[in-house]
């Protein structure tokens, strides 16, 4: 269950800021504020959140990497035909 409270909004200079409740406090000195583009909801978050992941994403495009690079990884196998749990064993 996502808990909700309300927080007031004030002036600091030229800058809105959000008083938070005690409970909603963040360690450190700054978080990371979206948009989400569908609701317009303002969201507060100690992780970078999806920015990150585009980031990330245009660095590997930037690198100069061979078209075969970790193509030879187990995880890349097709899976094996057969049930979830054809291998366990009775414990």
């Amino acid at each position: 269950m996502i808990e909700t409270r309300t927080a007031k909004l004030f002036k600091n200079g030229a800058s809105q800021a959000v008083r938070l409740p005690a409970e909603f406090r963040f360690e450190g000195e700054e978080v990371f504020v979206s948009r989400d583009e569908a609701t317009g909801d303002v969201l507060l978050s100690t992780r970078p959140g999806a920015r990150a992941w585009g980031e990330f994403f245009e660095l590997v495009r930037s690198l100069d990497l061979p078209g075969d690079f970790m193509a030879e990884r187990p995880m890349n196998a097709a899976p094996k035909a057969g049930g979830v749990f054809d291998d366990a064993t009775d414990a």
